[in-house]
């Protein structure tokens, strides 16, 4: 892997995740209690031996380069090893922002070029959960001689429009390739993780047929050069979209599901934002339940946390009974609230008795029918939702919205409370 150098398309605006990507890159998202989206991806880097490493960021990054700092966290800094953050260049003359997934890797070919030793390029999403050696592909990558290499895995075929679709021959060399097919000939998904020779690369990019690699580079490729499938049989979830995102998390607390972040070494900035040793242990209450679920550090739980994963800081208070949800850091649920199949960003407080997700009525979000499904709720980042509040499924919160506190105020089913309405 010395001779390979990665980089991290994390500049993702992640819309299908609502309120949650608002303020923050998709890569940001917070995801398993105590980590990042992006830690996955990186993690897999380092654990396979790379060494340099480029993230090359575009919507809303601050988060994300807050977390990444300058990757000590994930032993990548240091005479021989690198992270290093890639914005959009403000100097481009035709624009500052880049255009598509090839596109951002043309613009940093420089960074490619700092390692003269340099003969092939990883290309990575960082919006992914899985687990994976990256050296395997290189390994596999080289010796069949190849100029591009995709990593890619079956996946159900009412599944495979959500994909780049390959056809491969008896030696998994690329012979047809759909980019999100209406009507897919194969269910060979593409998992956004290629390996090019850095000589093709360099040449395709002169060449210039596009700026994204699944409508434009890969179509290109599979005419023009040796292009091949590396086949992956792991674990791995494209966590675009909200039930995406929420099954995932619950994929965790599932012994059935190959999943384990500890086991694949996820590493993550625990301490950021705070010095170590700042947040106290966690605290399980004598009359507590908890059942089948993930409690981060610096928890406090007295009521009932059944099928749940919790990030640090989170207070659930008494007879307080959270089902099946997500909760980020420094969350407070109040004495006796009920939520089920919600996920709350951080700095939310839920107030006493306060009832989420408990309807039986299943209506759709009336301003984003597509965005909710399976009953799932979602409250964004430093709302206020007042003691004996209703809401219904399918309900969107905003961030920072602060509904008046009212004798009982009721939402029904697929309701959509914005900032923008004023304090709701």
């Amino acid at each position: 892997m010395d001779r390979t150098v990665g980089l991290i398309l994390a500049g993702g605006a992640g819309s299908r995740l609502g309120v949650l990507s608002q303020n923050r890159a998709k890569p940001a998202v917070p995801f398993g209690g105590i980590y990042r989206i992006i830690d996955f991806t990186i993690s897999n880097a380092i654990n396979s031996g790379l060494n340099y490493l480029g993230i090359l960021t575009q919507y809303k990054p601050e988060s994300l380069m807050t977390h990444l700092q300058n990757g000590d966290a994930w032993g990548l800094s240091g005479r021989t090893k690198c992270l290093k953050i890639l914005p959009p260049s403000t100097g481009r003359k035709d624009s500052d922002w880049y255009r598509g997934t090839a596109d951002a890797v043309r613009h940093n070919m420089r960074f490619i070029h700092n390692f003269e030793h340099c003969d092939t390029v990883l290309i990575l999403s960082g919006d992914h959960i899985y687990h994976m050696d990256y050296s395997q592909m290189v390994d596999y990558h080289r010796q069949k001689a190849a100029d591009v290499t995709i990593a890619a895995m079956t996946v159900p075929l009412e599944d495979a429009r959500e994909f780049g679709i390959a056809e491969v021959d008896s030696k998994f060399k690329v012979t047809g390739w759909e980019e999100k097919p209406r009507h897919p000939r194969s269910n060979l998904a593409s998992m956004g993780v290629y390996v090019f020779s850095l000589p093709y690369l360099e040449r395709v990019f002169s060449e210039n047929p596009g700026n994204d690699f699944g409508k434009d580079i890969i179509p290109h490729a599979m005419k023009t050069a040796d292009t091949f499938i590396f086949p992956f049989y792991g674990y791995w979830r494209d966590v675009g979209t909200l039930k995406a995102y929420w099954q995932t998390n619950m994929d965790i607390l599932d012994p059935k599901q190959p999943i384990d972040p500890e086991e694949w070494e996820i590493f993550t900035a625990v301490n950021e934002g705070a010095r170590i040793g700042d947040r106290p242990p966690t605290y399980i209450g004598a009359e507590s339940n908890i059942e089948n679920s993930l409690v981060s550090q610096g928890c406090i739980i007295e009521g009932e946390v059944i099928n749940s994963v919790l990030s640090p800081g989170v207070w659930v208070q008494k007879d307080a009974v959270l089902q099946g949800c997500v909760l980020m850091n420094n969350c407070e649920i109040g004495e006796g609230a009920q939520l089920k199949k919600v996920i709350v960003d951080k700095e939310v407080r839920i107030g006493s008795k306060v009832s989420i997700g408990m309807s039986e009525d299943m209506r759709k979000n009336s301003s984003y029918p597509g965005l909710l499904q399976d009953g799932l709720t979602v409250i964004g980042k430093g709302a206020k939702i007042p003691d004996r509040c209703r809401l219904g499924q399918h309900c969107i919160i905003d961030s920072g919205v602060k509904i008046e506190p009212t004798r009982e105020v009721s939402y029904e089913s697929g309701s959509t409370l914005w900032m923008g309405n004023g304090r709701a």
